[in-house]
């Protein structure tokens, strides 16, 4: 963590503008890009949890059909989207909603983004907060304090190019990590490779494909987060919500040097997020022949299995390596966090308001980039400022998740999954529609979070299916209005 913060002091030195500091100088190589993204939607709960998803009694490789669609989501990002946003000197994805409805549908959108962001990465502090607590031995408040505050530090001095530079090499560390870890195990067995691939078939382990449909008492494709169709067409889906309207990841196409890069760094980091898919459910398998031949234990949670064996199993010095990888995951995800909230409310709500506020007149200000050194110093300075409040924010919320039931957490988090569904509908709304204006994607959006919050606790439909559900309903719902409700003056900004 002290080498990370050196890192962005070291990096951040010549940050002389908002587009430096914000998106690298549009110069980032593909490559650090690819690396950045598979960072940062790798958090601590990905690198500790999806191991035991194989671990599990009943545990298989199904989880791999979601990563299918997760590559071909992206492929639709990188023909379609990618494009758009790396039109114009944007610093925000939302500001194409800005031009296509005005600044209302602009404005929800970003806040809608800055909400559920932070909600959801302070609640992954707190779960990473627990990860170092039960190694380090300190109580959880500091752990959390610790983590949040060595993150703030070097995205403040960095930007974006700390970010992406420091994502790589936590990418690095958590998959030599995860390598490592696995072939340690596998010296465990005395049969070595053969007696895990005996496991694996012996126990179903392997078991990719559910082509299920049919139901029965047992099984609905609806219910099932874990089918072909559910995994497949949900993380297509899903992808083009998280991958296709999400300012964290937006940020990094519109920080490469050109749009075949940002298209080739989107595509790429599929095919390395499916690998790391394969690695970290072969690590389950692993673990589950592990602890049910070699060292029989039970746990009360499959996703505690991985730490367990990190701290109890692994030599000295690779319990360090590891124990970094769990924290280099979480340090990615809250760094990618804190910088691209602060790029969304600056472009979407600071620099209007000082536009409009120089210039006397909402509507003259709304389509101008100034190129004043004393308004890029200006917004430069308050993008770090607003870097330290998102991080003292999720700070508060990890803190503030300590005094509450897992399950509020769970439903919290499941909340915050939301926005992927709602603005992926507006952004189609705008994209296929003509006839679509701001007061119908404001109802659309609307209706999406509360279809969603009603289908989320009041039915058992699988988690991949909503955002397809929240899409559909952004969508349906924001056309049908623009088509019953006048259109009314449009205000930009």
């Amino acid at each position: 963590m002290l080498a990370m913060v050196a890192f962005g002091l070291w990096v951040g030195r010549d940050q002389k503008d908002l587009a430096g500091y914000l998106l690298g100088g549009r110069d980032m190589p593909w490559w650090s890009i690819l690396g950045s993204i598979v960072a940062t939607e790798t958090s601590t709960a990905t690198f500790l949890s999806v191991p035991g998803i194989a671990f599990a009694v009943d545990g298989d490789m199904r989880f791999l059909q979601l990563g299918m669609g997760l590559v071909i989501g992206r492929l639709i990002v990188a023909v379609v989207l990618v494009p758009l946003f790396r039109r114009g000197e944007i610093f925000s994805a939302y500001e194409i909603l800005n031009t296509r409805f005005g600044g209302a549908s602009k404005r929800f959108a970003s806040l809608l983004f800055l909400v559920t962001r932070n909600l959801g990465d302070g609640l992954r502090l707190f779960l990473a907060g627990i990860a170092l607590e039960k190694v380090l031995s300190v109580d959880l408040v500091s752990c959390i304090v610790i983590l949040g505050v060595f993150t703030i530090i070097y995205t403040f001095f960095g930007g974006i190019k700390a970010v992406i530079w420091s994502d790589c090499i936590q990418l690095v560390v958590y998959m030599v990590g995860g390598v490592l870890s696995l072939m340690i195990l596998v010296r465990y067995f005395p049969g070595g490779w053969q007696q895990l691939v005996e496991f694996g078939q012996e126990t179903g382990r392997f078991h990719v494909f559910d082509f299920r449909v049919r139901s029965t008492e047992t099984f609905s494709v609806l219910t099932e987060p874990f089918t072909f169709w559910s995994g497949v067409i949900g993380g297509a889906v899903l992808t083009l919500g998280t991958h296709g309207t999400d300012q964290m990841i937006v940020q990094r196409y519109l920080a490469a040097r050109s749009t075949v890069d940002a298209r080739r760094a989107v595509v790429a980091s599929g095919v390395v997020v499916l690998i790391q898919f394969a690695l970290f459910l072969l690590l389950g398998v692993a673990l589950a022949c592990f602890y049910s031949q070699i060292h029989p234990r039970a746990f009360e949670h499959n996703d505690e299995v991985f730490a367990a064996f990190i701290v109890d199993y692994l030599p000295v010095g690779l319990v360090g390596l590891t124990l970094a990888a769990v924290f280099a995951a979480a340090m990615s995800t809250l760094s990618s966090s804190l910088n691209s909230s602060a790029s969304a409310a600056v472009s979407d709500f600071y620099q209007p308001w000082l536009l409009a506020r120089r210039n006397g007149s909402a509507d003259k200000g709304a389509e101008e980039k100034s190129s004043d050194d004393e308004m890029s110093g200006n917004l430069l300075g308050v993008s770090r400022k607003l870097t330290i409040a998102f991080g003292l924010i999720q700070i508060a919320i990890g803190i503030g998740a300590s005094y509450l039931s897992s399950s509020v957490i769970s439903d919290a988090l499941a909340i915050a999954g939301f926005t992927a569904g709602i603005l992926l509908g507006v952004f189609l709304l705008g994209i296929l529609t003509n006839s679509a204006h701001q007061r119908g994607a404001l109802i659309g959006m609307v209706s999406g979070m509360i279809v969603l919050t009603a289908i989320k606790f009041g039915t058992s439909v699988a988690w991949p299916w909503l955002a397809i559900i929240g899409s559909v309903t952004t969508f349906t719902a924001g056309y049908l209005a623009s088509r019953l409700i006048p259109a009314g003056q449009r205000a930009d900004n």
